[in-house]
Parts: structure tokens; sequence; C-alpha cells
């Protein structure tokens, strides 16, 4: 029985060792509170519908969706830790992957580590409780096409619709107000040869975005909260 004990220990690691590696995932269930608790990471790039460079660090979401189906899906896991490093990508990735995350009925908890930019703005408010780091930063500015586009009125309208529904997202799943977001997005006088605002840390806090400063210790706690809250 002890052997056999060992060689699923072996195995379990050994499959945890490969998800970390291949897709930047893990299950945490040692913790004291007895959770199990999958942890997900967007880094990089979010990829979409375009296959990037093989020198480019990406998020997937190919890959992201089904796991989160899965922890949804599957009973033992009680809850889902997202740690964010990104600097956007594709707009419609992105919008599924934050959709996809607010419709979990799994508590849900995101970090941001290093920055949550542009697209990664809807993502790091799509949970439940939403953290980052005194040296986070967040990155809003208005959307952005690369490649040709045709100058009508309709390109236009097109550019409006999805700028709406990152706005529309983002006031929905945290406390700032429409008028303060376009606000962020309009600035002109922070970035250089562009428009929009960097907020680090506590000013992501302040601005509304973020529910409140903290790292790793923070984020796992107010997870387990949550976990002991939907129990009850």
């Amino acid at each position: 029985m002890a052997g056999s004990e060992k060689k699923e220990q072996a195995e379990e690691k050994e499959i945890e060792r490969s998800e970390v590696e291949q897709i930047g995932q893990t299950t945490l269930r040692k913790g004291k509170k007895g959770h199990k608790i999958r942890m997900m990471t967007i880094i990089g790039e979010i990829e979409g519908h375009d296959n990037l460079g093989s020198g480019s660090k990406t998020t997937k979401y190919e890959h992201i969706l089904p796991q989160l189906a899965m922890a949804e899906d599957d009973e033992e896991v009680d809850g889902v830790l997202l740690l964010l490093n990104t600097m956007g990508g594709d707009v419609e990735a992105g919008l599924a992957i934050a959709e996809m995350i607010a419709s979990l009925s799994k508590p849900t908890v995101t970090l941001v580590l290093g920055g949550s930019h542009s697209i990664g703005v809807p993502i790091a408010v799509s949970g439940d409780h939403s953290f980052i780091v005194e040296t986070g930063t967040m990155v809003i500015h208005p959307v952005r096409l690369n490649g040709l586009i045709i100058g009508v009125a309709q390109t236009f309208d097109y550019f409006k619709q999805i700028q709406d529904r990152i706005t529309g997202f983002v006031i929905k799943h945290c406390s700032i107000t429409k008028e303060r977001l376009m606000d962020l997005m309009m600035e002109t006088e922070m970035l250089t040869k562009d428009v929009g605002t960097v907020l680090v840390g506590a000013e992501a806090v302040e601005a509304g975005i973020i529910d409140e400063v903290g790292g790793m210790k923070e984020a796992l706690n107010k997870l387990h909260e949550l976990i002991e809250a939907r129990r009850e």
C-alpha cells in the first residue's frame, strides 16, 4: 500500500511539473484549509487567431478556455487563482478569457504581477476579487487595431463597438465609473506619442479598477475566505 501511494504521489508530481512547464498551471492542494485551488497564469502577449513568432512569450486563449471549463466542471476544485503579467494582445481573445472567468461559479481571485496592460485590464477585473502588487502596472488606453484598415464610417463604428464592449465589461466588474475610465483612456500628457494612463499599484486601487494592493499571501487568503463563504 505504501509503495502504491508513493507511486501515485510521484505521478502527481510529474503531472504538476509538466503542467507548469507546458501551460503555466498547477493545482494547489496542500494548504492548511484543505482547499483544492487551480492556479493559472496569463503571461506575455495574449494570442488570438493568428500565431505569434516563436520568440514571443504568449498565452494562447485556446489553452486557457478549456482549462477554465475543466476547473468549473471539476467538483474537487474549490477555487481559481489567476496570476497576470501581460502586455495585452488580441482584443477578442482577451475578452473571451475575461468573460469565461467572470462566468465561473467557483470563487476566483486575480493577482497582477508586473503588469496587466491593455486588454489585460478586463481580465484583471473579471474575478470575484482582484489584487495588484505595489510595483504592478496597468496601462489604460483606447482600443488599437494593427494592419490595413478601410477608412470608411463602418470601420470607425466597428472600433467604437469594440471600445464599448471593453468599457462596459470593465465598469461592470469593478467600481470605476465610465467617466473616470474614459478620462484615463484619453489622457494625453502621460504617454509619449500616445494616449492613455499608466497606473502603478495603489493608483489602480484608488481609481477603482483593482480591489486591493497585495501579493500572493493576500490573494490566497482572500480566495480561502471566499471558498469558505461559498460553502456556508
